[in-house]
């Protein structure tokens, strides 16, 4: 079991909320931070309880019971969205503590609730950093597999992801009711797994996918609500020149996009392994922001004229630019996008990150090996 570099929530004494999708570690992290004996667990996933609760919200009273728990926990808070009212309530007439994870804080927005009105602090939880794994950290292994605590620990992490997107398709999508044709949904999937790290294009994925363009917003938008997508909004603060508005989408693993996307003959092995190595770094990046609460905006930087940055962090302690480059050696044409970057905004920090071995400073442009770089994020982005 890895330390998580999440700050523990429990520690506030405030009630919270743990956001993140399934499989990155919520509950096992909150079974071995809170003392077991003096908190109740309460697992919506559980078909009795879930029934119950979804009937009779008002019965969280009387499974609470008369006991002054430490914590009450309920495990996938958003599959009952009707116990935030519960909740407020327990909180307000007897100080009650709640912990809940859930794997979509927009569908309890969506369903007319408001997060307890700020009586609950938010955090949210992503697959496991490369500092969070030391010396076990496997690049490689990485971007073949991700770093989702299940597939790490598997000895078949190819079954492993192929099995958690087919509960995440039945349990998520179809037994919510997100959508009533599973076929249909299917197909996005794998067509949208092609616009991996590139801005995005509905109406291309759309017309790829023999679908609806309102039906594949809509799509996008439950892998938004579900946690397993997200769109990176282009960077365009004090533009001097024209620029790229589109947002890219990423999926939020680099072994779940590799286990959605479909491989033929005629693929290169080459263009999935690059996307991979993208989505590794989007998701390190994204994971440590988050998990120290350090506040950067994350963006990507592209202008008409197609040079581009991968990643922009945008916050108050600066701005810090990434272009990730897979191969052992890098020329002076993969440092073209980072010295445009840097003669628009000076005051950036600029890195190349790539699969070589040496460390080297090329002007104003750090050049980082990838496999010293990832587990050492948390202190270059502080």
């Amino acid at each position: 079991m890895y330390t998580r570099l999440l700050k523990q929530p429990w520690a506030t004494g405030q009630s919270f909320f743990l956001f993140g999708p399934r499989g990155t570690g919520k509950t096992t992290w909150l079974h071995r931070g809170l003392d077991a004996e003096g908190s109740l667990y309460l697992d919506l996933l559980n078909d009795d309880l879930y029934t119950e609760l979804l009937a009779r919200p008002h019965r969280l009273d009387t499974l609470v019971g008369d006991r002054r728990w430490d914590w009450v926990v309920l495990d996938e808070i958003q599959r009952v969205p009707a116990l935030l009212n519960e909740v407020h309530r327990l909180i307000e007439s007897r100080g009650l503590r709640f912990a809940m994870t859930g794997s979509s804080a927009r569908s309890l927005r969506r369903r007319g609730t408001n997060l307890l009105a700020g009586r609950a602090l938010t955090f949210h939880m992503h697959p496991l950093a490369a500092a969070e794994q030391g010396e076990d950290f496997d690049l490689a292994r990485a971007i073949r597999f991700g770093q989702l605590p299940g597939a790490l620990k598997s000895a078949a992490p190819d079954a492993h992801l192929a099995s958690y997107f087919r509960t995440y398709l039945r349990e998520e999508v179809q037994e919510e009711g997100l959508t009533r044709r599973l076929g249909n949904f299917a197909r996005f999937l794998e067509t949208a797994s092609f616009s991996q790290g590139s801005p995005l294009n509905v109406s291309a994925v759309a017309r790829e996918a023999a679908l609806d363009r309102k039906v594949v917003n809509n799509y996008f938008g439950i892998l938004e609500d579900l946690l397993i997508g997200h769109r990176l909004p282009a960077f365009t603060k004090r533009a001097r020149r024209r620029l790229t508005s589109h947002p890219k989408f990423y999926f939020f693993d680099a072994g779940v996009y590799r286990s959605i996307r479909p491989m033929g003959p005629l693929d290169s092995p080459e263009e999935a392994e690059g996307a991979c190595l993208e989505t590794l770094c989007y998701q390190e990046l994204r994971g440590v922001n988050d998990a120290l609460g350090l506040g950067y905006d994350l963006y990507y930087w592209r202008t008409s004229d197609g040079t581009e940055v991968d990643f922009v962090l945008y916050g108050k302690a600066g701005i810090l630019a990434f272009e990730v480059k897979r191969a052992a050696r890098y020329t002076a044409k993969d440092l073209s996008g980072l010295r445009s970057f840097k003669r628009d905004y000076p005051s950036a920090r600029c890195f190349l990150l790539y699969g070589g071995h040496d460390r080297r400073q090329e002007g104003d442009i750090q050049v980082c090996p990838l496999d010293q770089t990832l587990p050492a994020l948390p202190a270059i982005l502080a």
